[in-house]
């Protein structure tokens, strides 16, 4: 008959094998098939606590100095309760604001994981796996989509069109329409220059409210005409490739977790006004992770354009000047009237003198480039920081 002893009995048997037999340390830890600093330590165990001291003993320490103190751990909680959409980034940093103990991210991770406010999922790709590019600088590229999930009170649903700036994510347009047609989405494009100012670029997907280059046969729908005029590079996806404006497919999915989810709004203007009200905290007050939790604003004012240059103006009647940006291209738009000036002066802001007949620009005092003045529209100047072109409303 079979006997299993306990763990503490074999360890019992050892010690006793050691200490009223006299066996040689090495003889006993052979049999027992454990290390002789093993049987040295049971033996040690014995002397001081009897057979008691041989059970199994806890590995935990007996403190813990950089464990999460129990009232962190309670404001951790409370964020993530108050703000389900909160993750372990945005908490940690919400406590370094508030002056308080700072943990870590991985700290926060476990102590929502602890108390069920978090479900440990599948370890996501390593960044190092993503191909990401980010513009160098604001106002060169801006992104544009249309998203839909605005519940109105009659039953029906409007669409919202979007326009993040790609360096900063600054939220350059968000216009609540009830049908995304190209008028529509013209109007909320209209809106952002005097605001913001024209950008260099846009993206957008291949909806066909923004290209119809796959019409048949192609034509210049009413956004395409709008960059056109206004010097502005419009840029395309390839085809089945959403990741290309991944920026503002992840604006939209904030924009559904904290504004649009569970809301239900009177009316279109009751949307745009909350629209607008969400906006204006996110572009100034809501940290964004991928640009080290700055907000959007901080970034988006920083920009490093060139002063327009002084032109003094000649005897007799004043002649109208107008500043412009080049786009990347090198191309700007006065009057309606679409010309390239050079690719060396991209990103500069130059003074265009509208004549009568003739249009000539400068830069830094110099005339670059004089071209006849093909029609008569007349010459809008906004302030030279919202680098405005004309034609976009």
């Amino acid at each position: 008959m079979l006997v299993e002893l306990s763990v503490v009995e074999q360890r019992y048997a050892a010690v006793l094998e050691v200490v009223r037999d006299e066996l040689p340390v090495a003889e006993v830890a052979e049999r027992h098939a454990v290390s002789r600093q093993t049987i040295y330590t049971w033996v040690a165990r014995y002397r001081a606590g009897g057979l008691g001291a041989l059970a199994d003993r806890s590995h935990r320490p007996a403190s813990c100095p950089h464990q999460m103190a129990p009232e962190v751990e309670a404001a951790v909680c409370e964020m993530r309760r108050m703000h389900p959409g909160w993750g372990q980034v945005r908490i940690a940093h919400e406590l370094a604001r508030s002056g308080g103990p700072t943990p870590s991210t991985s700290s926060v991770y476990r102590a929502l994981a602890r108390n069920g406010l978090l479900v440990p999922g599948a370890r996501r790709r390593k960044r190092s796996d993503y191909l990401r590019w980010e513009r160098r600088r604001p106002m060169e590229l801006w992104q544009m989509d249309v998203m839909g999930g605005v519940r109105l009170a009659d039953g029906s649903e409007a669409k919202i069109v979007t326009g993040i700036d790609d360096h900063s994510r600054f939220c350059v347009a968000a216009g609540v329409v009830a049908v995304a047609n190209a008028r529509a989405v013209r109007r909320v494009l209209a809106g952002a220059p005097p605001a913001h100012g024209v950008p260099d670029e846009i993206l957008t997907d291949n909806g066909k409210v923004f290209t119809g280059r796959f019409s048949k046969p192609p034509v210049e729908v009413l956004f395409e005409r709008v960059c056109r005029e206004n010097g502005i590079t419009h840029r395309l996806t390839a085809v089945r490739s959403p990741t290309t404006t991944g920026k503002i497919e992840r604006f939209h999915r904030t924009l559904r977790t904290e504004f649009l989810a569970g809301e239900v709004f009177a009316d279109a203007d009751a949307a745009q006004r909350g629209l607008d009200a969400w906006t204006a905290d996110y572009n100034t007050a809501r940290p964004h992770q991928a640009i080290g939790m700055a907000t959007p604003s901080d970034r988006f004012e920083r920009r490093h354009d060139d002063e327009a240059p002084v032109v003094e103006p000649s005897p007799g009647p004043a002649p109208t000047h107008v500043t412009r940006h080049v786009t990347v291209s090198g191309n700007i738009s006065v009057t309606g009237q679409t010309f390239n000036v050079g690719r060396r002066y991209a990103g500069r802001t130059v003074v265009v003198d509208v004549g009568r007949t003739v249009l000539r620009v400068y830069f830094d005092g110099a005339l670059v480039k004089s071209l006849p003045r093909r029609n008569d529209k007349p010459v809008v100047q906004f302030e030279a920081h919202t680098r405005y072109r004309n034609q976009v409303g």
